[in-house]
């Protein structure tokens, strides 16, 4: 079951996390390293360090209790490095990633109405009828919305 009261902490903030990882690399001369595409490849390779955690364990259960606390502090290392290479790579694409994700969540909620796609885990696709998202394709009555098949959205499920 979730766990509801999880909240991450307020500080900092995702901008005060740019700023310092920019004078970071910054007081290394490491900016002319990263490049986007340099980015992207260290941001991949961290995701894998991260998935090689959670490798042939099975599912794992929300909030990583049957993880020691050495193993849960990996996790939380490797997130990071997850973490900080996005932000980095979003500043080198001069991407407002606050904006970007806010603007990706209204979208995923346009995409995936909540009457129609409750409890299910179908891309988009599957409730699409003539351009529009209906609960008509399982019966569910007239609810319908128009939807952009410019991004199928398989990275929010």
């Amino acid at each position: 079951m979730a766990d509801n009261n999880f909240k991450f902490s307020e500080k900092p903030s995702l901008e005060e996390i740019r700023q310092k990882q920019q004078e970071f690399a910054q007081e290394r001369n490491w900016d002319q390293y990263h490049t986007p595409r340099n980015l992207l490849m260290a941001l991949v390779g961290e995701v894998g360090e991260l998935a090689e955690i959670f490798q042939w364990k099975g599912e794992v259960k929300e909030g990583l209790p049957d993880f020691g606390i050495k193993e849960r502090d990996h996790v939380g290392q490797e997130l990071a490095d997850v973490f900080l290479y996005l932000v980095r790579l979003s500043e080198k694409c001069h991407i407002d990633l606050p904006s970007a994700v806010w603007q990706k969540i209204q979208k995923n909620a346009q995409k995936y109405p909540a009457g129609v796609v409750y409890g299910k885990s179908d891309k988009y696709t599957e409730y699409v009828q003539n351009g529009t998202i209906s609960s008509a394709a399982d019966g569910g009555g007239n609810q319908s919305q128009e939807i952009d098949s410019n991004n199928d959205g398989a990275e929010n499920r």
